[in-house]
């Protein structure tokens, strides 16, 4: 049974999109053609980082590119989780700047 997951961005723009059993939020993304950036999917450059604000998923693979504190605050890797309940996760590049800064700015 398919799980609804609605991402937001930080524009204000939403995009819900269904994601199937034993599928990545990051692979029904892709199905549906929209743009959540990502990099390496198996959980380690952290390119693909949301923020869980609703809801349930896990991780079917360690999240290597989250810390302990920043897993605990709610940070998700999409490439490697998979929901087992309707979700609201905020997504978009400026979700993965919050974990690492740019030290150029």
């Amino acid at each position: 049974m398919p799980h609804a997951v609605t991402l937001e961005w930080r524009d204000g723009s939403e995009a819900t999109v269904d994601v199937r059993d034993a599928e990545t939020v990051i692979d029904a993304t892709e199905r549906a053609g929209l743009g959540v950036p990502y990099g390496c999917l198996y959980g380690a450059c952290a390119t693909c980082t949301g923020r869980l604000l609703e809801g349930d998923l896990v991780h079917v693979e360690r999240p290597r590119g989250l810390k302990p504190r920043h897993r605990q605050e709610g940070y998700v890797l999409l490439c490697v989780a998979e929901p087992r309940s309707d979700c609201r996760i905020e997504v978009g590049a400026e979700v993965q700047a919050d974990l690492v800064p740019n030290p150029w700015k």
